[in-house]
């Protein structure tokens, strides 16, 4: 007997009040461990599948398992803070305390934690993305890539088994990018990962999915689909410079 997907999407459908489709029977599934991006066009339906498999809208049973609970029962959806952490596309939404500390220890408060294990849960969250004594700073003195690494560390010590990044490496300058590649290729559990940014895909994740119109068109290796000049054109892609220099080469 092989484990369960930590992420399982089964014919995942999703529509708007305006009935605008946003996916249209998106399947697959993500294992313990594994690092996935998905990518695609602008309009793809990658936000959608996030907020559909952490629960923030609503949708039927039997579409989304994430570690092992379904977000569509309202008695797992309760769970689903212990179990899958979400980083949003601007940090800023994440922060909003007075202090780094506060932020990061916020959450396990939340899940009950005493406000000593949450602060020693934090301040080990912190050291773990390279933020080691920042819990008296105020966030929004941080940098860009400090904001990152807060929000991070913020999920991460909620302890969850499957994370969610969105947009990641975004208004990133180049070392916070650099230090950002670093902190996801250690980061624990499985992550799923949304990204325009094709290069960042090729040193964080061993598998992409392509996303268009709200239902996928490929998954594999990142080196093998985002070489194909011809798939990428197809769905609104560029071949990233690294892989269009060896093509040229």
């Amino acid at each position: 007997m092989g484990h369960a997907p930590a992420i399982r999407l089964a014919n995942l459908t999703h529509a708007y009040a305006d009935g605008r489709t946003a996916l249209a029977g998106v399947t697959f599934a993500a294992a313990a461990g594994e690092r996935v991006a998905l990518v695609g066009p602008n309009g793809a339906g990658k936000t959608t599948l996030f907020l559909r498999v952490c629960g923030v809208l609503a949708g039927k049973r039997g579409e989304v398992t994430v570690a092992g609970l379904d977000p569509a029962d309202p008695a797992h959806r309760k769970r689903l803070p212990e179990a899958v952490g979400v980083v949003f596309q601007n940090p800023d939404d994440q922060l909003f305390s007075a202090s780094v500390l506060d932020d990061v220890a916020f959450g396990p408060l939340n899940l009950g934690l005493s406000r000593e294990d949450a602060a020693a849960r934090a301040s080990e969250s912190l050291a773990r993305v390279g933020l080691p004594g920042f819990g008296d700073r105020v966030p929004h003195n941080l940098s860009g890539g400090e904001k990152r690494r807060a929000a991070i560390a913020g999920v991460l010590a909620m302890r969850p088994t499957v994370l969610l990044l969105d947009e990641p490496s975004m208004y990133l300058d180049p070392r916070g990018r650099r230090d950002l590649i670093g902190l996801v290729n250690g980061l624990p559990g499985t992550v799923l990962v949304a990204t325009h940014d094709l290069e960042f895909v090729l040193d964080t994740c061993s598998r992409a999915v392509i996303l268009d119109a709200g239902r996928v068109v490929a998954d594999g290796d990142p080196r093998t689909l985002f070489a194909d000049a011809a798939l990428m054109d197809r769905h609104g892609l560029e071949v990233p410079p690294r892989l269009a220099a060896i093509r040229t080469g």
